[in-house]
């Protein structure tokens, strides 16, 4: 068969968005603006994913008709969002949990430990507007409990953040890692977050925040315990 005849290699001429999404759906995995996708990324996608993201969001800009070609504040504008989706404000989808280097409890901690605030950034997923805001976490540890650091919860936070996320969601998200991560007795999430998709559209409210907690274990067992936990994380300050 002549070289002209040949049939064309799909994979070569598919986007590599398109090539990610097979991966995941012959895994049989969800692929949710909050998930992690990493698994199914391989070597060079995201350079790649990068120039097709920045393709499409030129198109973007084109339908909303800024004339990127002549406007200087705008010429490079597709590839700077491409890239800050890609690289920062998104990257807890694209790139693997940071590692985290567990302890043994070796001296068999009991008491209650407090983490926080945490300072805490990310993007709603239903305007992709900003969501800034604190984070406590306490955890009951027992003798069998993993011990990690204390700039790791920042780093898993981060992590997590850095996705569009929904705030309800995302708190159960960070529960369920950190209790597969230190296996306490007990652990408790409080989040407290300002989100811009109401303080800058919308009705524009700006002094409305949003406050919501996750209970693991003993806090959710042990109303002494949790009340504890909320009078010393104290909102207010």
């Amino acid at each position: 068969m002549s070289e002209a005849l040949q049939k064309p290699d799909t994979a070569a001429i598919q986007p590599v968005s398109a090539r990610i999404r097979e991966r995941i759906y012959r895994a049989k995995q969800r692929f949710h603006a909050n998930d992690n996708i990493s698994a199914f990324l391989e070597p060079g996608d995201l350079e790649a994913l990068l120039d097709e993201v920045e393709g499409k969001m030129r198109g973007v800009l084109e339908s909303l008709v800024i004339d990127t070609e002549s406007d200087h504040n705008t010429q490079d504008t597709a590839r700077r969002v491409a890239k800050m989706y890609l690289t920062e404000v998104f990257r807890g989808r694209y790139m693997p949990a940071p590692a985290v280097t567990e302890f043994p409890n070796a001296e068999r901690l009991n008491e209650l430990m407090i983490v926080g605030p945490i300072t805490v950034r990310s993007a709603c997923s239903h305007h992709f507007c900003p969501i800034m805001g604190r984070l406590w976490i306490g955890l009951m540890p027992n003798e069998h409990s993993n011990l990690i650091g204390l700039s790791k919860y920042s780093r898993l936070a981060e992590w997590v953040m850095s996705r569009p996320q929904i705030q309800e969601e995302a708190i159960t998200q960070m529960a369920e890692l950190l209790m597969r991560k230190v296996s306490p007795d007990g652990l408790a999430v409080v989040m407290e977050a300002d989100h811009f998709c109401m303080h800058w559209r919308g009705v524009k409210d700006s002094e409305t925040k949003m406050i919501n907690s996750v209970m693991r274990g003993s806090f959710l067992k042990d109303a002494a315990l949790r009340r504890e936990f909320l009078s010393l994380i104290n909102l207010k300050n």
